[in-house]
């Protein structure tokens, strides 16, 4: 009896040449730690807890590790401070586009919260046109490094604050200019995404696109209102998904999912095709799974949920797109096959037009996957 040959080792080299596609992606959450030291000290922001590059990003690694909420927003804080000019703003968005690129992400979309920068003097419009013109300065230097990216900006509305109706106004005013879309962040327990349902609405409206976050730090409530209520496009996390799952047998729960039993409202963003943009190593840092090998995403593949892969903070996780992709190769035995499939997913859950989602699944992503599995 022939055995099924074992799947080929996925070397960190070929992970790192894979296209990608990254739909959650914090600008806030990217910063090179040198830039912030060089914003820090042109802007005369004296607050860093450390004046060295790598003791900086290890400074943000460990406060994102500690378990501690109130250290780890402590971190943004001062991400910040450093992006209140149209400068400041202008190099972090150009240092993530080139950086994406250069981790083989031929597709981004990264979000601010434009009521975050506004402390310098900025108006928001202006907060938003200084980080759409870096994302095309970046994209320009990646082009020409021979590392194309197509980046695009999401809005952000904070879930405590009151400026969701203004925030959604200016995603539908930028949307010809570089910004796909809109979200809401902040703490999901207490600020349920309905208190914003008058944005929402007139996105839909406006036939807007937009995600929100539900289904990290709280449950299936918060997931049950951003689909039913608001009428998300996409969830950002969505990880508590998992609490509408039964799965008597793990092994047992395949693509068709036997094995597993969908509550109704899990079956429904199966069936729905709801895009889940899943954050591993962020959800291990927060408490929301507790293993890369037990991370619900491998699980929601295999169930052939819409699942995508992404960083969420690389600056505070220590990561990037061929990080999260090698952990779950290393971690979870994931296959060329299943990256090449999340991949597609976030492809075709971006928030850009079909014709130009399908030119990058058809021309860049396919024949990059295809080219891999030649080598393997």
């Amino acid at each position: 009896m022939t055995e099924t040959p074992a799947p080929a080792v996925l070397s960190a080299a070929l992970v790192s040449r894979a296209p990608k596609a990254l739909l959650h992606d914090h600008l806030d959450g990217g910063l090179r730690p040198q830039t912030i030291i060089d914003l820090a000290n042109e802007s005369g922001y004296a607050g860093l807890p450390a004046s060295d590059a790598d003791a900086l990003g290890q400074w943000f690694r460990d406060s994102a590790d500690s378990g501690s909420l109130e250290r780890y927003l402590e971190t943004f804080s001062h991400t910040v401070a450093v992006m209140q000019t149209a400068d400041q703003l202008s190099r972090v968005a150009r240092e993530c586009a080139i950086d994406l690129a250069a981790d083989g992400v031929v597709y981004a979309e990264t979000r601010f919260a434009p009521e975050q920068h506004v402390a310098g003097g900025l108006s928001l419009t202006e907060v938003i046109e200084a980080v759409l013109e870096g994302l095309r300065d970046g994209e320009a230097e990646a082009a020409a490094a021979g590392t194309p990216i197509r980046m695009v900006a999401l809005l952000t509305a904070m879930r405590h604050a009151a400026k969701s109706d203004e925030i959604a106004e200016l995603a539908v005013r930028y949307r010809d200019q570089g910004v796909g879309g809109f979200d809401i962040a902040g703490a999901e327990a207490g600020f349920p995404p309905s208190r914003h349902l008058s944005a929402f609405e007139y996105l839909r409206r406006e036939n807007a696109h937009f995600t929100i976050h539900a289904g990290e730090a709280f449950g299936l409530p918060s997931i049950w209102e951003a689909i039913q209520w608001c009428g998300a496009d996409r969830l950002g996390h969505g990880v508590r998904i998992m609490d509408d799952i039964t799965v008597s047998d793990s092994d047992s729960a395949d693509a068709e999912g036997e094995g597993a039993t969908l509550g109704r409202l899990a079956a429904y963003v199966r069936d729905c095709r709801i895009p889940l943009e899943m954050c591993p190593t962020s959800n291990l840092q927060t408490g929301a799974a507790e293993s890369i090998a037990t991370h619900p995403i491998s699980l929601l593949k295999d169930l052939r949920f819409r699942v995508t892969i992404n960083t969420d903070n690389r600056l505070m996780s220590g990561t990037s797109m061929s990080r999260e992709m090698q952990l779950l190769v290393d971690e979870a035995g994931w296959t060329l096959d299943d990256l090449r499939w999340a991949t597609i997913n976030a492809m075709k859950s971006a928030f850009i037009p079909f014709d130009e989602r399908l030119a990058i699944i058809e021309h860049v992503v396919k024949p990059g996957y295809a080219a891999l599995s030649a080598a393997t």
